[in-house]
């Protein structure tokens, strides 16, 4: 496994790392183990979760997916100081007006939750899960920059942050020297690439952030199970799609058709090693919810775009293009 560093920091990471909103969800914790096993038996030390997940299924009251991790990390064996551990704060985690946001109040008592879930004594990578416009940037970097300093955080990111956003929190941190973001998690793939392309890029390069983007399959989309004048396979997700069935993304999946029976691969490995291509990315989040899932994404560490193919590719789904 070729590890990379984590934006500006001695921390090492695989180049995929594993994402949880589906267990407790879509897989259940028994299967849930097996996927973290197997992850981690390939070579992934990267896992990442959020304490709401997953609080919109009827019955979760959140902090499930932390749960399972946290119940893994024991049961299984693996030493705590092999799994790079990222989880997220700001979404509801209660009734009160005060069990979300960014607030100080919120997130030292949102720390304690995740960590008792996950039955571990620190977070290597603590993130704010999108920005809280009710709480100053400066309160929710103190109390980040608290953490830290208590041990229980080694590093901080933000995820959902525009590029203004992400400056603002970099300055601040400066100025009263705090900890700063060094990893943004954004969403960003093929089909969903301005919001990320247009500012955060620069910035992330510029200032050394690890970048780990999430959705980075577009839903289901890149993986060619939705193709032009096919029934909609039995999915949750399959109404979803409806926007995305163009005749210019039908024509990327084609590109990616070419691409893939090349390099003896799937489209969604493409997808990834589309991602993997760029420098500024340090590890895209997967969510496998099979074992064959998990293996495919695997798949796609074993060969690499050259610069005409993701040229090729970029071509497809350019922003900048009237």
């Amino acid at each position: 496994m070729d590890y990379r560093k984590l934006g500006r920091t001695g921390l090492k990471v695989s180049p995929l790392c594993l994402g949880t909103m589906q267990f407790g969800w879509s897989a259940d914790e028994a299967l849930s183990h097996r996927i973290l096993s197997a992850a981690f038996e390939a070579g992934i030390n990267f896992i990442d979760t959020a304490d709401i997940y997953s609080r919109w299924v009827e019955g979760n009251p959140g902090g499930v997916a932390e749960g399972i991790i946290g119940r893994w990390l024991k049961q299984s064996g693996v030493p705590r100081h092999q799994v790079v551990l990222a989880t997220k704060v700001r979404g509801p985690m209660g009734e009160g007006p005060n069990d979300q946001g960014l607030s100080r109040a919120h997130i030292m008592q949102a720390v304690e939750d995740s960590l008792r879930r996950l039955q571990t004594d620190y977070i290597d990578l603590y993130q704010v899960h999108w920005p809280d416009d009710d709480t100053p940037i400066d309160e929710t970097l103190h109390a980040l920059d608290t953490l830290v300093r208590q041990g229980k955080v080694r590093y901080i990111g933000a995820s959902n942050y525009r590029a203004w956003q992400l400056m603002e929190a970099l300055w601040v941190a400066d100025k009263h020297d705090w900890v700063r973001f060094d990893v943004l998690q954004p969403h960003y793939n093929l089909l969903h690439r301005a919001e990320f392309e247009r500012e955060l890029q620069a910035v992330c390069a510029r200032w050394q952030i690890g970048v780990i983007p999430y959705s980075p399959l577009a839903g289901g989309f890149l993986t060619g199970k939705y193709r032009a004048g096919q029934p909609l396979p039995a999915s949750v997700r399959a109404s979803r799609m409806q926007s995305l069935m163009t005749e210019q993304n039908f024509a990327l999946l084609a590109a990616m058709d070419e691409i893939a029976g090349r390099h003896r691969a799937t489209l969604s490995q493409v997808a990834l090693a589309w991602l993997l291509a760029d420098p500024v990315i340090t590890s895209p989040i997967i969510g496998p919810r099979t074992l064959e899932q998990l293996d495919d994404n695997l798949g796609a560490l074993k060969f690499s775009l050259d610069a005409e193919e993701k040229a090729q590719l970029d071509a497809f789904t350019d922003w900048r293009t009237p």
